[in-house]
């Protein structure tokens, strides 16, 4: 089990950005694929970016290609989702997560260690 903490959420118009950082606290941070999922109310939790290990890898869900950007820094034990041009549809709990699995994957059946979520809304 690896502890990791999301931080970076809150309330910004629509076109506007926000990047959500995902901290761990454990060593072994550089040994895990790296995953960003969300979930709005009544909604099941959805894929949104994958970054490999070394990160020379990412793979995105189709509503957000273009406009977000995952990315990592092993060094200090972080990753980071950089959102651009924010949709109200976006408006969820943001996740990360960590996998020792690279398909890429996207269920979060193969995610074994998760953020408490930040909350991300956005207004029309």
């Amino acid at each position: 089990q690896v502890q990791l903490v999301e931080t970076g959420g809150g309330l910004v118009q629509a076109g506007g950005s926000l990047r959500l950082s995902c901290a761990a606290a454990d060593r072994t941070f550089s040994n895990y694929a790296m995953g960003w999922f969300r979930q709005a109310p009544g909604k099941e939790r959805e894929f949104v970016a994958a970054i490999r290990r070394g990160g020379g890898g990412t793979y995105y869900s189709d509503p957000v290609k273009g406009r977000f950007t995952i990315s990592r820094d092993n060094a200090k034990n972080t990753a980071y989702l950089q959102m651009n041009n924010l949709k109200p549809e976006d408006t969820a709990v943001y996740y990360c997560a960590l996998t020792r699995i690279w398909l890429p994957t996207t269920s979060t059946r193969e995610y074994v260690d998760w953020g408490q979520g930040t909350q991300v809304t956005v207004s029309s």
